[in-house]
């Protein structure tokens, strides 16, 4: 299935406090008649929204290119790795914050353990990526796995972490526009998870504290079925 996405120059108007300022969050299937390159129906606030350049992918958009070392794999991932086989799941966290990310990776691991239940565990790829690189290595990422109960056996769950600060920087704020400021294991952030489908184009920009489990699970369940 091949779509033609719309676009946005997102790196424009990358700006904290904009960021921050604009909290929308795009659950929610109210709208009639979705552009062409989706399959879920436009969210409710979507013709309101679609003509502000937010700073980070939204619906209609192709995710961003970058790749990224995902190192309980022993290699590196790209975000549009999975383009064409698999729909996708990411956000954005770090593995001392106690407020938001434990929601985040919550929403993908919610999916996840559906996606096994009901049989489509192939059919999805989960990609959280750490913004604090120096604290979250490789055995703090296992540990933080297996304290968020995440299932490693499907093998569609990968913790991305860039190499340094200054590539996470580039890639969370810079690339995703997901906006972040602090360091030693304590961040100011917003909460964002993407749901992208196999075409690579964002079906849902979920804000805040992530989306309820009935409401990700029935997107991923919905995005699964009528592909």
């Amino acid at each position: 299935m091949t779509r033609t996405p719309r676009t946005y120059d997102r790196r424009t108007v990358l700006r904290a406090t904009g960021a921050t300022a604009i909290g929308v969050s795009v659950a929610g299937c109210l709208g009639e008649g979705s552009p062409e390159g989706n399959v879920l129906s436009t969210p409710e606030d979507y013709e309101r929204r679609k003509d502000v350049d937010l700073p980070y992918p939204t619906y209609g958009e192709n995710v961003p290119e970058v790749t990224v070392p995902a190192p309980l794999h022993d290699r590196e991932v790209t975000t549009t790795e999975f383009v064409g086989d698999r729909h996708t799941m990411l956000t954005f966290i770090y593995t001392t914050c106690t407020d938001v990310c434990p929601f985040l990776v919550t929403a993908l691991r919610r999916v996840q353990d559906d996606s096994v239940k009901e049989g489509y565990a192939d059919e999805f790829a989960f990609m959280p990526i750490t913004f604090d690189p120096e604290a979250d290595t490789e055995e703090v990422l296992r540990e933080y796995s297996d304290r968020m109960s995440v299932d490693r056996e499907p093998g569609n769950w990968y913790f991305l972490r860039p190499e340094t600060p200054e590539r996470a920087k580039d890639v969370v704020q810079e690339t995703f526009g997901v906006a972040f400021q602090g360091g030693a294991g304590s961040y100011d952030h917003y909460g964002l998870v993407l749901l992208i489908n196999k075409d690579g184009i964002v079906e849902r920009a979920y804000r805040g504290n992530g989306p309820e489990a009935e409401t990700v699970i029935d997107d991923a369940r919905t995005l699964v079925e009528e592909w």
